[in-house]
């Protein structure tokens, strides 16, 4: 007889390896070395995003932002997205992050890029035309310790977007999503303590 898996508390799902939850690479685990600097996305606050963003992820190009483990971008990757730039600035996570788009056969769809998030996006490299899927889910400090900075990145991301792409942005309950650019169109939903934000821009 199967004996049903116990769901993980917070503390044990902070030190096991995540887990992509749909699409084709559903199942799939990722290598990963617990560190402060990373906070990966609860599973149940990523599956709630990923329900949220629903079909429309499909054939566009992701971008995920403070990558990490890089969970965001390999389960859009998995849902369907054509592409995925990884900005990761921690070298020994990137090269983690560099080692799970081998194992999983995404690194010709996949790149690594070992930089500072909010200093890329000050100088956006040519991108591709079609619509993207933007992952913003920084340590959740940040939004506190440096709001401005994170705002101008949203900002940035917002204006060079081509037509339809998905913005998602994940905080915690400190920080108000009104704060975003454009508040009134993002679809903001409780988790507590995580807080997301979705859009689409039109």
């Amino acid at each position: 007889m199967k004996v049903p898996r116990k769901p993980l508390n917070d503390a044990d799902e902070a030190s096991s390896p995540p887990r992509i939850i749909g699409g084709s690479l559903r199942g799939r685990k990722l290598e990963f070395m617990p560190d402060p600097r990373t906070r990966p996305m609860k599973q149940r606050v990523r599956e709630s995003l990923f329900n949220l963003l629903g079909p429309e992820i499909e054939g566009k190009h992701a971008i995920d932002l403070f990558a990490g483990t890089g969970a965001l971008g390999i389960e859009a990757l998995s849902r369907g997205a054509a592409s995925a730039i990884f900005v990761e600035r921690h070298f020994p996570t990137a090269e983690t992050l560099e080692r799970n788009l081998a194992a999983l056969d995404l690194d010709e769809v996949g790149k690594v890029l070992p930089a500072n998030s909010l200093l890329w996006s000050k100088r956006l490299p040519e991108l591709p035309t079609i619509p993207w899927v933007v992952f913003c889910s920084p340590p959740y400090d940040l939004y506190l310790q440096q709001e401005p900075e994170v705002m101008a990145l949203v900002t940035t991301l917002l204006n060079a977007a081509p037509a339809e792409s998905l913005f998602a942005v994940e905080c915690d309950v400190r920080f108000d999503a009104a704060r975003l650019p454009l508040p009134e169109q993002w679809d903001v939903r409780e988790y507590p303590p995580a807080v997301l934000a979705v859009m689409t821009k039109k």
